[in-house]
């Protein structure tokens, strides 16, 4: 049996222990010339068949499948970030459900996996994973990447941990995890703070624990949200052009800057960003760093901490929905 919702065919979960994959696409559902890493198409594979092309997967959990779409992560927006939300959401209820697995493209992963970080309410596991060879690639490495990925879903040790990634042999948290590389199976990286577990012949491991705020502890809903306000990032470089600056203002619900540095910018940047009414994060461009507030260079703007600047416009995106105020958003910074 099966019941709609958002026109998805939700199987009916009959068998405890059961860990859902959420298919969206992207490489590790590609297809291309036989042996080849490059030139390929994305999301040409189903997630029952990438599924059933693992038998050993099969010795861990039972497994069901949700087809939620199947396209390349470039082409991911806040409607499937939304979508995911409420289906975990409301799969999660049901009590023969263990956790969750969403198979997706790694260049927006990180993305999805901190909007769902803020926006799920389960302490079950939801891992997300993906691969950086096509399936018909020589050694593709999406079929260990799924195996693991169930194997920490499966897990009660997962619980309460937050939203995770699994990628070659490690776990990292939604929130620090970041695409290091644009060719390497090991392109996934925790940054500074590192992986926060590893698995091994199918046994997880955890070492550390992520201290912000997370899932069910969130202040976000996406509760009778269809779509999120439009947040733009603007990347700073020598001799910008400030009029770049200025059509994001005029474009958008809000603006994340890519700053040189601990976040600085020109002059010219300067004077326009003093007069804005519309709220503006301040970031870096740099991998890794923090923004502290005492030391931003425009004291009506936004630090960023220490989130990327694509994951402090998720971030901007949810704070939105909830608050303008420049205090109000200074506090959801600091908290998550």
């Amino acid at each position: 049996m099966t019941d709609r919702y958002w026109n998805i065919d939700i199987p009916s979960i009959d068998k405890p222990g059961t860990v859902v994959v959420l298919a969206t696409g992207g490489t590790i559902a590609g297809v291309g010339e036989t042996g080849k890493s490059t030139v390929y198409a994305s999301g040409q594979i189903s997630g029952d068949d990438l599924v059933a092309a693992i038998p050993e997967i099969r010795n861990v959990a039972n497994v069901e499948t949700v087809q939620v779409c199947n396209i390349n992560s470039d082409d991911i927006t806040d409607a499937h970030w939304i979508r995911m939300a409420k289906l975990i959401n409301v799969l999660a209820r049901k009590e023969n459900v263990a956790g969750f697995v969403i198979t997706h493209g790694t260049d927006t992963m990180e993305e999805t996996a901190y909007f769902l970080n803020l926006t799920v309410k389960t302490v079950k596991p939801v891992v997300l994973t993906g691969s950086m060879r096509p399936a018909t690639a020589f050694s593709a490495d999406g079929p260990m990447n799924l195996y693991q990925s169930i194997c920490v879903a499966s897990n009660p040790i997962s619980c309460g941990r937050g939203v995770l990634m699994v990628f070659s042999d490690n776990v990292y948290s939604a929130r620090s995890v970041v695409k290091s590389s644009s060719y390497s199976m090991t392109a996934m990286s925790g940054g500074t703070i590192g992986a926060i577990g590893i698995v091994r012949d199918g046994e997880v491991y955890y070492y550390e624990t992520t201290a912000k705020t997370h899932t069910v502890n969130t202040e976000f809903d996406v509760i009778g949200i269809d779509a999120l306000p439009k947040v733009s990032v603007v990347f700073f470089h020598a001799d910008a052009d400030v009029g770049m600056l200025e059509y994001a203002v005029q474009h958008s619900d809000g603006v994340v800057l890519a700053g040189a540095g601990a976040g600085e910018f020109s002059l010219a940047y300067k004077a326009v960003i003093e007069k804005l009414t519309v709220p503006l994060v301040v970031s870096t461009r740099i991998e890794d760093g923090i923004i502290t507030q005492k030391s931003l260079m425009c004291p009506n703007t936004v630090a960023a901490n220490n989130l990327q600047p694509q994951k402090a416009a998720v971030l901007l995106r949810l704070a939105l929905t909830i608050t303008k105020d420049h205090d109000e958003l200074v506090r959801i910074f600091s908290t998550y």
